[in-house]
């Protein structure tokens, strides 16, 4: 998989007006590069993992508008590019991760999460430029080199360990190492960038407010939870200060505060109306409840749980090291759901506590496991032609498995027509600050969230005790 993003870039002259967007467009067609990928094996090696980034981070977000303003930042850029045969082709990802990457062969990823994060299109040029920077630095191939030294230590996990969990965790944490550029590297690429960006005319300092943003937001979800941290820049970047005046060093050197561009307003009226957060074919998480329009099913976990929304399962985390899942499986009809409970894939099962029930009108099942530590509550629940089950976990010392076990398995219930009509994806709304209006008011406008004052200060880049003015343009998180 291709490497998390980091650090930026830089600013220097004034955007230049005459590039032509039509040579920039982004992926009309992303499975090939044109002009950049015959008779190159890197080119050919990152086109064939294209399906499999897109598999993995959502598929591609199709908005025009949105589009043409990446294309016009990666426009500029390649203007300034330290390989200027180079042709590039921009995805956006479909996923509320943030993160942003770059293949040998022009291939450039960068998902709406992180778009959803950055403030202006200097900061967007900075996070690009960076990823520029690891194609022009061959860094693709010192990698690959990496990659091919470890070969013989993979078949020796393999051999020796087989198909057990060790040797698959072994083998997942071997290749997240592989996915990641060193240090080193990523310094070169921040310094790379920061000097490209500079020289397209974007401000050099949105490099450090980006990575100030970043910061922010690996703050805000460490408390929160959210999307899946391998999947975004805090597998591999470490957000730390002395990072951050790194890159402000770097904008010095291109020139004094204040210099370049930010373009601040086409980069809002290209996110205006994105969609933010889970998509609805995974479903809703609103507070503490996840609904899921599709499947037409809901359910809600106790106060001080936080859910996080993947495409493989749904799962929260609670106090007391308790955690819960949700998934769905097809089994055949004619089987009971006490026979299901008790035909294998349960771990620990104490067999005496199947019970068989009704939840809400729906066929349900639940017991009770227990296994290397941990005590678990099964409930699974039948609706058409499809089992969820919802898994409560707690360590053996535990004296709350019961009740919030319970409470999860009470809440789910099949969604009305009128509850499924009345669920909208959240999107980014870009507002005009009115005169009264507060950080709080408009924080409180925002629906959806948990946290809203918080939030709102993240994705709009507001230090703690600033403050916003009449007339400034903000973004706010809304389902209309």
């Amino acid at each position: 998989m291709a490497a998390a993003l980091l650090a930026l870039v830089a600013g220097c002259q004034t955007i230049s007006g005459d590039v032509k967007e039509s040579g920039f467009q982004p992926s009309n067609n992303p499975v090939t590069v044109d002009n950049v990928s015959r008779n190159d094996r890197m080119a050919e090696l990152a086109k064939s993992q294209h399906p499999r980034i897109l598999a993995t981070y959502g598929g591609e977000y199709s908005d025009p508008k949105l589009e043409r303003m990446v294309a016009k930042v990666v426009g500029n850029l390649t203007t300034v590019s330290g390989n200027p045969t180079q042709a590039y082709r921009i995805t956006i990802l479909n996923s509320p991760n943030v993160n942003a990457f770059a293949l040998p062969g022009g291939y450039l990823y960068v998902t709406r999460g992180l778009l959803a994060l950055a403030n202006d299109s200097a900061e967007l040029a900075a996070v690009i430029a960076h990823e520029m920077g690891h194609v022009t630095a061959n860094h693709g191939v010192q990698r690959q080199q990496k990659e091919a030294e470890e070969v013989l230590a993979t078949k020796v996990v393999t051999d020796v360990l087989g198909e057990s969990p060790t040797a698959k965790a072994a083998l997942i944490r071997g290749k997240l190492r592989l996915a990641q550029f060193s240090r080193n590297q990523e310094l070169e690429a921040d310094a790379v960038g920061i000097k490209a960006s500079g020289q397209a005319g974007f401000d050099p300092y949105a490099a450090g407010r980006f990575l100030q943003s970043m910061a922010a937001y690996s703050d805000f979800r460490s408390v929160t939870g959210a999307t899946d941290p391998s999947l975004d820049f805090l597998a591999s970047h470490p957000n730390t200060p002395q990072r951050i005046e790194l890159a402000q060093r770097h904008a010095r050197l291109v020139g004094p505060p204040g210099f370049g561009v930010r373009d601040r307003d086409s980069f809002l009226t290209g996110i205006d109306g994105m969609l933010y957060g889970d998509t609805p074919e995974e479903g809703y998480v609103r507070g503490s409840t996840f609904l899921h329009p599709g499947l037409g099913i809901s359910f809600t976990v106790p106060s001080g749980f936080v859910i996080d929304n993947s495409a493989a399962a749904v799962t929260a985390s609670g106090p007391g090291d308790m955690a819960i899942r949700f998934d769905g499986v097809t089994i055949d009809r004619k089987l009971s759901l006490s026979h299901y409970l008790r035909s294998g894939w349960v771990a620990g099962l104490e067999a005496d506590s199947v019970r068989a029930e009704t939840i809400n009108g729906n066929e349900a099942a639940t017991a009770t496991a227990r296994a290397d530590g941990w005590q678990f509550g099964i409930t699974v629940v039948r609706e058409g032609e499809q089992v969820y089950r919802l898994l409560t976990a707690a360590p053996l010392a535990s004296t709350s498995l019961a009740s919030v076990s319970r409470s999860v398995s009470d809440s789910f219930h099949v969604l009305t027509p009128d509850e499924k009509a009345a669920l909208k994806p959240l999107r980014i709304r870009v507002v005009t600050v009115q005169p009264g209006q507060t950080i709080g008011t408009l924080a409180a406008n925002m629906v959806g969230v948990d946290r809203k004052l918080d939030l709102f200060r993240v994705l709009n880049g507001l230090a703690p005790g600033a403050a916003v003015s009449a007339g400034d343009k903000v973004k706010i998180v809304t389902d209309k």
